[in-house]
């Protein structure tokens, strides 16, 4: 009986003995075998491993790709314009040694908070050096890739290594956000108020340049009407003058019967003459000639 009943202790210490230096490593994950806070083994293959009990702890740690969402972090781009940016990286643990050697019995969630640090240090620097129009545009790839290169050598210092770094947003503080659409509406008047100072401008070279045009076509045509009466003038006096040396008696007549009509009109003044006057010659004539 004394046998038996030191047996059965005994076989219990055993098989916890046992069980507790037996440990099962899932294919999601990878385990460090750990002697008084000391790494004594690294256990990457998915499957069962041992350990002394009592005097060995086995820490295990995620393998697969992880997923960290920033705090929303305003960052000045270089036409300081402020923005809200938020973004997401992917990462897993690398080197889970080196992890263990970083950040201590912290773990995941002191490596996540330091690889945000990483992250939002990073943003800052690659948004900064940019123009708020680069941000906002929909072609970002090539900042999220300078954002990634940029913490992959950082975060592995860590044991991690960054997959892919996205901005899920980006938004104007919303203290700013009024500022900033008086400031575009400013904008876009003083560009309407430059475009209508060059119209106006435009306009008055055409108005000048037509004055001118106008001016000249003007002066140009009472200069040809000029030259084409002086010539005209010219051309009748011409006639006059052939006519009366042609009949010196029949110009006279005709010049006095032209005179006698346009002056003996109805309504006329009254005229006081001499009835001796040369003017009526051609009345007292009967014949029709200059009366002697």
């Amino acid at each position: 009986m004394r046998a038996t009943a030191f047996l059965i202790p005994a076989a219990v210490v055993a098989v916890v003995a046992v069980v507790s230096s037996v440990f099962i490593v899932d294919e999601r994950e990878k385990a460090l075998v750990l002697q008084f806070g000391q790494i004594v083994r690294v256990q990457e293959d998915p499957g069962v491993g041992f350990k002394i009990p009592l005097i060995q702890e086995v820490v295990k740690y995620d393998d697969r790709i992880l997923s960290r969402d920033l705090e929303p972090l305003e960052v000045t781009p270089s036409d300081d314009r402020r923005l809200v940016v938020d973004a997401f990286a992917r990462y897993r643990i690398l080197d889970v040694e080196q992890f263990r050697q970083a950040v201590g019995g912290g773990g995941e969630e002191l490596a996540a908070r330091r690889l945000d640090s990483i992250l939002r240090a990073e943003t800052r620097e690659v948004l900064g050096s940019v123009s708020s129009n680069d941000i906002l545009s929909t072609d970002r790839a090539a900042l999220m890739l300078r954002i990634r290169n940029g913490a992959i050598a950082a975060a592995r210092g860590l044991g991690l290594q960054v997959i892919d770094v996205r901005l899920k947003r980006t938004d104007l503080p919303p203290e700013n956000l009024n500022a900033t659409y008086e400031r575009m509406k400013a904008e876009r008047e003083r560009e309407a108020a430059d475009e209508i100072a060059r119209g106006n401008e435009a306009a008055l070279r055409v108005c000048a340049q037509a004055d001118r045009t106008v001016v000249e076509l003007v002066s140009e045509s009472q200069r040809q009407a000029e030259i084409t009466r002086g010539e005209a003038d010219a051309e009748r006096n011409g006639i006059f003058a052939t006519s009366f040396g042609a009949d010196p008696e029949f110009f006279e007549f005709y010049r006095s019967m032209t005179a006698y009509t346009r002056a003996l009109k109805p309504g006329n003044s009254t005229m006081v003459l001499s009835p001796d006057n040369e003017f009526f010659n051609y009345l007292k004539s009967d014949t029709g000639a200059a009366a002697e």
